[in-house]
C-alpha cells in the first residue's frame, strides 16, 4: 500500500466507525498541526480492531527535512478506561488545544478521548436527522425541530446543549446536466448549539458548538471535487490574496439562494450572524467556540474557524480571546501553506481524525500535496 505523507500534521491513533448511521466517530485516529520547526515526522499505524467495520489507521506528521518516519504501534484506549484525575472544568483549555495537545496524545488522555467522542456524536446527529426521502415535505431538511433534535437522535446527555439555529447551504454548481431546481435548493448541513446553564459548571465554560454533516447529495460531491485554489478574501479590508482555499468548499460556504426561505443568506452569513449573537449574549463568561464536522463538513468547519478568527469575532476588549477549535473527522485538505500559516498566527487549533483507507482525507492533497503543500 502506498502511503502519502502529510508534512503539516501530527497524527495519532483513535478509533472511528465508518458507518454514518451508527456511531460515526468511535475511536480511530486523530492529528494536530505542529508549528515547531524542529519536530520530527512520525508515521503511526494503529492495530486493527476485531470489528469488520474498522480498519487500521495511518497518521503522519510534519517537517520535510526530517529522516524517514519510524513506526509507532500505539496502545488502544477503550472508552471505559479510567476516569481522568483532573476535572474537565480545570483543564478545558488544554483539551481544546491551547498547548497543541502536548502530553495528551501518547498515551491518549481520557478527557481528550471523551471530548473527541462527544463532539463526534454531535456530528453524527446531522446524519440521523437529515431527511433524504424525496417524498417527504422535509426533503433535504432536518426531520426534527431545534428543541427536540438532540433528544430524537438519542444523544447522550442531550440536555447539555440547546440548539439555537439550523444552518443551510446552497451548492452553486454550474454544470448543465445537473442543473435543476432540486440541485440548486438550499439544504440543511448542520446546526449551532450552546451549552446549557447546568452544563457550564462541568465544562468549565460556555461552549458554542457548530456541527456539520458530510457529503450526501450529488451536488455536494461535485463541490468536493472542484479543487482549484482561490483566495478566501474573508476580511473586507485585508483580503490576503496569498491565503487560498479550495474553490468547491468556498463556493458551498459563501453561495446563497434568493428563492429559498432557508437560503436567503449564505451558509457563511448565517453562521457569522448567529455566532456574533451568542458571543454578545454571553459576554463576560468564560467561553469557547468549537467547530466539528465530518468529510465535507470538516472543510466548512475549518473555513468557519479561519473566518471567525480573521474577522476577530472571538476577540473581546479587556478579556482573553475566545479559543477557536476544530475537530475534523475524515476531512479533506482545505487550503495552501499560507492558509495553514495564517490559521496558526490567528491561534486556530485543528485536530484531524482520519482513517487509513479513506481517500477523502488525501484530497486534494493526492494531487497537490508536493507542489502546493495543501493541508
Amino acid at each position: 500500500m502506498a502511503l502519502i505523507q502529510n508534512p503539516n500534521m501530527k497524527q495519532v491513533p483513535f478509533l472511528r466507525d465508518r458507518t454514518p448511521q451508527q456511531t460515526l466517530f468511535l475511536p480511530h485516529t486523530f492529528s494536530l498541526p505542529i508549528s515547531n520547526k524542529n519536530s520530527k515526522r512520525l508515521l503511526v499505524i494503529a492495530n486493527s480492531s476485531s470489528s469488520s467495520l474498522l480498519s487500521p489507521v495511518i497518521l503522519t506528521a510534519l517537517v520535510a527535512s526530517s529522516p524517514p518516519p519510524p513506526v509507532y504501534r500505539g496502545p488502544k484506549f477503550p472508552l471505559s478506561c479510567g476516569a481522568a484525575t483532573v476535572p474537565l472544568s480545570r483543564v478545558w483549555r488544554e483539551i481544546q488545544g491551547c498547548n497543541n495537545w502536548k502530553d495528551l496524545i501518547e498515551p491518549l488522555n481520557p478527557l481528550l478521548q471523551q471530548e473527541i467522542t462527544r463532539y463526534g456524536n454531535l456530528v453524527s446527529t446531522c446524519y440521523k436527522a437529515f431527511d433524504l426521502n424525496p417524498n417527504s415535505k422535509r426533503y433535504l431538511n432536518c426531520k426534527y425541530g431545534k428543541q427536540t433534535l438532540l433528544k430524537e437522535t438519542e444523544i447522550h446527555q442531550h440536555e447539555d446543549y440547546q440548539v439555537t439555529k439550523y444552518i443551510y447551504a446552497t451548492p452553486d454548481i454550474n454544470i448543465s446536466p445537473i442543473q435543476n431546481e432540486t440541485n440548486r435548493r438550499a439544504r440543511w448541513v448542520g446546526y449551532v448549539a450552546v451549552s446549557s446553564d447546568d452544563s457550564v459548571k462541568r465544562l468549565g465554560r460556555r461552549d458554542i458548538v457548530v456541527t456539520f454533516r458530510g457529503t450526501v447529495t450529488n451536488p455536494e460531491w461535485l463541490a468536493n471535487f472542484m479543487s482549484s485554489l482561490t483566495p478566501a478574501r474573508f476580511h473586507p479590508h485585508n483580503p490576503r490574496l496569498d491565503v487560498k482555499v479550495e474553490f468547491g468548499f468556498l463556493n458551498l460556504y459563501t453561495s446563497d439562494e434568493s428563492e429559498s426561505k432557508f437560503g436567503l443568506e449564505s451558509c457563511r452569513e448565517q453562521l457569522l450572524s448567529e455566532i456574533s449573537r451568542l458571543v454578545n449574549k454571553y459576554k463576560g463568561e468564560e467561553m469557547s467556540i468549537t467547530l466539528a464536522g465530518h468529510s465535507m463538513g470538516s472543510s466548512l468547519a475549518q473555513l468557519l474557524a479561519y473566518d471567525i478568527s480573521e474577522l476577530g469575532l472571538n476577540q473581546r476588549i479587556g478579556e482573553r480571546d475566545i479559543p477557536v477549535t476544530v475537530f475534523s473527522f475524515a476531512g479533506p485538505r482545505v487550503g495552501n501553506l499560507e492558509f495553514k500559516k495564517r490559521c496558526e498566527e490567528l491561534g486556530v487549533k485543528v485536530l484531524r481524525i482520519t482513517n487509513v483507507n479513506d481517500p477523502v482525507t488525501k484530497l486534494p492533497g493526492v494531487l497537490f500535496n508536493e507542489n502546493f503543500r495543501v493541508l
